[in-house]
Order: C-alpha cells, then structure tokens, then sequence
C-alpha cells in the first residue's frame, strides 16, 4: 500500500469522515541517466550554496518566497502547516454537480480516498453509496503543504470514493484558438459514415491497453544488457500528406477495415449506402405511382360516352 500523501477529514453535511489521500497512479516510464560519452561517467547535479560554495544534503535546504528585487523570505514547513485555512486538514464540499458536465481538459491527478479507521467506515459506505445513486459529485477545496490549495472532484467509484484533482477555471485557456477557422460544410451522407465506422470500430478494453514504447525501450535495454542484436525497426507506412477529399470512402475503407479485425463480415450495406438506397426507393414509388395515376386518367377520358336510350 503506498504511503498516503494527506491524512484529515473529508465533510459530508455535518458529519466528518476520517480519510487519507493515497496516489491512484504510477509510471512506468523508464527513466535514463545523463553521462559522460567519452567515458560513460555519471552526470550529477550537486547542490551548493551560492553564498559560501558550501555543498548541501537535502536535510539543509529550506524554502524562500523571492520578492521583485531578489529579496528573499524564507518560510518554515511549520508556518505553512499553521495557517488559517479549514482545507488544510480538511476536504471542505462546496456543493455537488452531474460527473459528466464538468469538462475533460479541467481534469488533473487523480488520488484514492481510503478510511483513516475502522470507524470511518460507516461515514464512509454512506457518502459513497448516496453520491452513487444520486449521479452526483461533490466538489471541494483541500491544501497540499507547499502546493497551495486545490479544487478537487469527489465521486464514487465501485467501493471507493476517488478525488480527481482539477485545475481552477481561471488556469484554462480559451479554446477559441483551438476551434477551425471559417465555416465548415458537411452532408449527412458524411456524418452517418463516420457514425458507421464508429459502430464498426466498437467498444474498446481500455485494461487492453498498454505503453508500446515502454516494451520497445525495455527491448533495447536487454538486448544492450545481454550483447544481443538490435531489435529491428518496425515497418510503418508511410503517412500521405495533403488534404483528405473522399471522407465517404476514406471512412468506409476503415469500417470495413475495422470489422474485418474484429472478425466480422467486411461485404456488408453501409448505413449511410441503405440511407441513399431508402431515398432512391421513395423517389422510385413515387415515380411508379404518378404513372399510375396518369394511365387511369387517360383510360378514363379514352372510353365512350353511352347514350342512354329514350
């Protein structure tokens, strides 16, 4: 179990639930050192004192704010545990809010909140339970000893309670740079085949995924370790440039591709292929009928009138 980064309360109404904050993530990022190439020498970083060249272990190095001259002010991990804030050692709920209207790119680290004790439990279960039925998450303010205060999103998650770390609204940019510029036309022909490669390509494992350049790296490294041959480059194609212009058999290609993978039929009638086709029926009927009805017009003024006889 990992060591928790925040032990406190965790408000629910008037009831206070003894919770500790535990990492939900790690990496497996492979990390590399710098040397020396001509003699494969570590790099290290020393830490010294610009005042009197003294070199420092970790034990002597405290923390300063810096003032617009150089000033510095320096602050003890004491002072900063003593402020007079409530979400120092408590995650302080604000109000509570649907999971899914709070947009993606606010969302930062996500940590696991575990009971702090045996008592908590309860508490707990019941927090957990009622965000869980409602659809709801709380949101709520905690402080980090050197990190400052946090905007965090409490839900519930199978038999925990998660608290996604989000940024502050005023930390996102505006989006409008981001959006393509000028006007955009699309047919629903187009729509509905990128809606079909969508159904095609279905549902994914996300449990099935994993870090490709991990592995390649980890490869490397043992055939390195072991005197082996290199592994061999991957055979990639080619990316084609310029401006895809067919989107509609672009997107069936990939459907078809996509079923073929997963082992399904790739001769099947597209979506948007039985939309066109319904609308050529309709045309086609209504065509049938109006001839019809012109034949029986012209049948009807084409026979004689009979005199009836006096």
């Amino acid at each position: 179990m990992p060591s928790p980064i925040w032990s406190g309360s965790l408000s629910f109404g008037l009831v206070a639930i003894p919770v500790q904050m535990q990492p939900a993530t790690r990496s497996h990022k492979i990390s590399f050192r710098q040397i020396h190439i001509e003699d494969h020498g570590r790099v290290k970083y020393r830490k010294v004192c610009e005042t009197d060249g003294e070199r420092l272990e970790q034990a002597d190095i405290g923390r300063a704010w810096e003032g617009p001259g150089g000033e510095l002010v320096p602050i003890e991990d004491q002072e900063l545990d003593a402020l007079p804030l409530p979400t120092a050692k408590t995650i302080e709920i604000s109000g509570f809010l649907d999971l899914d209207t709070v947009p993606g790119h606010m969302f930062d680290q996500p940590y696991f909140l575990a009971p702090a004790s045996p008592a908590a439990n309860k508490p707990y279960v019941l927090m957990r339970e009622a965000l869980a039925r409602a659809g709801k998450a709380a949101v709520g303010k905690y402080a980090l000893r050197g990190a400052g205060e946090a905007l965090g999103l409490i839900h519930a998650q199978g038999d925990i309670l998660v608290v996604q770390r989000l940024h502050w609204p005023d930390e996102i940019r505006s989006a409008d740079d981001a959006a393509p510029r000028g006007s955009v036309d699309l047919s629903d022909e187009e729509i509905q085949a990128a809606l079909d490669y969508i159904d095609a390509a279905g549902d994914i494992d996300m449990s099935a995924m994993h870090d490709d350049y991990a592995a390649a790296v980890g490869a490397l490294i043992q055939a390195r370790t072991e005197d082996k041959p290199l592994p061999k480059p991957a055979k990639t194609a080619s990316a084609e440039t310029g401006t895809v212009t067919d989107l509609m058999s672009t997107l069936r290609a990939a459907a078809d591709q996509a079923r073929a993978e997963r082992g399904e039929g790739a001769d099947i009638h597209h979506l948007a292929d039985r939309k066109t086709a319904k609308k050529t029926a309709k045309k086609a009927a209504a065509k049938k009928t109006a001839a019809k009805k012109t034949t029986a017009k012209k049948s009807t003024a084409a026979k004689p009138t009979r005199k009836r006889a006096g």
